[in-house]
């Protein structure tokens, strides 16, 4: 298994996908600290005026914007709560993975390494290495983006920042689990792509939810991992908190399991 996790690691290295998906995550950052700058600086509120993005009217009505936001609120709305992250995040596990199908690269790795648990632990633990990569350079990026900015919010204590980053990775592991899960079975680029798109961004548990909420019976769908992402806490408060690692946990055993069962029945 370690050398299937030295060449993925290598591959991804030398994949442009992973630094492009990167980049578009760190733009993200950029162009939403960059509009919070418009209406929360005295001189991005000049700028924004003279060039017509907003008027002296929009602007007061925006005086409170930025109350109870902290640089850990700030890193959530940047795209980890709305499905964003795991968007991208799952595009990139899905180019990765199905990239071994249609080079045919997955015939000849099945012939030398003929246990396929490990070509799914390989590809969890490459995603995990991405994700914690993606999640941290996200951070730092808030944290200087604000300073540059002037401090308009205040920084998150690192108690909190380090608590969540840790459930948001086991949760967004999960996730890439479940499209490896998606890849494998399908072998189609398509598929992957389209369960990125509608369980990432909660396209399909989002309506969901508010019709079986309606009936008083969608409570559960909270322990999913697009709810638990988004809804999840920021900082501990008690034992309660805790249920986001369960989740995360659970899902990345049932994901890593499933595909690991698919990929052994299959005729590679």
């Amino acid at each position: 298994m370690l050398n299937l996790l030295r060449m993925d690691l290598y591959r991804m290295l030398r994949s442009k996908s992973v630094y492009i998906c990167l980049a578009i995550l760190l733009m993200m950052v950029m162009v939403s600290l960059g509009m919070v700058s418009l209406v929360a600086t005295p001189q991005g509120q000049e700028m924004a005026v003279e060039r017509g993005i907003f008027t002296a009217e929009d602007l007061a009505q925006t005086e409170d914007i930025l109350q109870g936001v902290d640089t850990l609120l700030m890193l959530r709305q940047t795209g980890m709560d709305g499905g964003m992250y795991n968007l991208i995040f799952g595009i990139w596990v899905m180019l990765f993975v199905c990239m071994d199908y249609q080079s045919g690269f997955m015939k000849n790795l099945m012939a030398i390494h003929q246990n396929r648990w490990n070509y799914v632990a390989s590809k969890i633990l490459t995603a995990g290495i991405v994700s914690l990569c993606y999640l941290v350079l996200q951070c730092i990026a808030v944290l200087m983006m604000n300073r540059v900015l002037g401090n308009v919010v205040p920084y998150t204590s690192f108690g909190d920042m380090l608590f969540y980053l840790t459930w948001a990775w086991l949760l967004t592991v999960a996730f890439a689990s479940m499209i490896i899960l998606v890849c494998v079975w399908t072998r189609s680029v398509a598929a992957g792509t389209l369960a990125a798109v509608l369980l990432g961004t909660g396209m399909v548990v989002g309506p969901l939810y508010a019709l079986l909420n309606m009936l008083h019976v969608g409570g559960w769908l909270r322990y999913t991992i697009y709810f638990s992402l988004s809804m999840g806490p920021g900082h501990y408060g008690s034992l309660a908190d805790l249920y986001v690692y369960l989740v995360g946990g659970g899902f990345l055993i049932l994901y890593a399991a499933a595909a690991g069962i698919v990929l052994r029945k299959q005729d590679i």
